[in-house]
């Protein structure tokens, strides 16, 4: 699990579009190797090993990575980005499938359930303009997002604040989903295979997000390529009761096959 940090340090992070790109394929790059130099850094992202020490300094400061002599290693998990990382990864094709999604959701009175994620914040973007929409969430950031829009109506859980994700997780949480009924969830997810289900890097947040799929009529996964055939640490729903995967072409066919053969309709954005 990743460490949690400060709301300065948010913006910090958050930064420039450009620098929190980098910085998270800074992160990416450690989690994958294990440990880098400065040099090849410097070699991968065509930047200066001045830019480059800020960004691992700041990295470093969060507990995300220790910093070597003369370059950087991985400390604990790297597997969870904080949010203000996460949202500049795969912008286009997070778009493309929060479209997608939205497509899927019916014009008429409904209910539907948005868990936390870049993805599922894009989707309920994408249903701002719903005439009739009653939008279920766990997360601050959709709640805000939905909120200037006067004929969507917004039922938050309780819960305990993960700051990694802000979202609400625990027993307030999942007793809210437990006693509501909703036409449509849509989940996100940080992997998805046919064997393992839809998981996530926390349990506690997979329990919140399992109560929700429990009381849907149908479960949509938003999950863009890099998260097909991936396997977290915690399960939120198992693959028999999940509809549909809407993810992009990145995804791997051979593990799009795989769902398919599960009974999942998957739509390729």
């Amino acid at each position: 699990m990743a460490t949690a940090y400060s709301t300065s340090t948010v913006a910090e992070l958050g930064g420039s579009p450009k620098r929190s790109r980098r910085m998270a394929g800074i992160l990416d790059t450690i989690a994958e190797r294990g440990e880098v130099s400065l040099g090849e850094l410097t070699q991968q992202f065509d930047s200066s090993a001045a830019t480059l020490r800020r960004d691992l300094t700041v990295l470093a400061d969060q507990g995300l990575i220790t910093r070597t002599h003369g370059g950087a290693k991985a400390a604990g998990s790297l597997a969870e980005l904080p949010v203000a990382l996460r949202d500049t990864r795969f912008q286009d094709a997070k778009r493309r499938i929060a479209r997608a999604a939205a497509g899927q959701i019916p014009r008429e009175r409904h209910a539907i359930a948005l868990s936390g994620g870049t993805t599922t914040a894009g989707v309920a973007r994408e249903l701002t303009g719903h005439a009739d929409l009653t939008i279920v969430t766990n997360s601050l950031s959709i709640a805000s997002l939905a909120a200037p829009y006067p004929r969507l109506r917004i039922v938050m859980t309780g819960g305990i604040l993960r700051p990694q994700s802000l979202e609400l997780v625990g027993v307030l949480a999942e007793g809210t989903f437990n006693a509501i009924n909703v036409g449509t969830a849509v989940l996100g997810a940080d992997g998805f295979s046919a064997a393992a289900g839809v998981t996530t890097h926390d349990e506690t947040e997979a329990r919140t997000n399992h109560a929700m799929v429990a009381k849907a009529q149908r479960t949509i996964v938003v999950a863009d390529g890099s998260k097909i055939g991936k396997v977290a640490l915690a399960q939120m729903a198992d693959t028999s009761s999940i509809d549909m995967l809407i993810t992009d072409d990145s995804a791997d066919p051979d593990q799009l096959d795989q769902l398919r053969a599960a009974g999942v309709t998957v739509v390729v954005a």
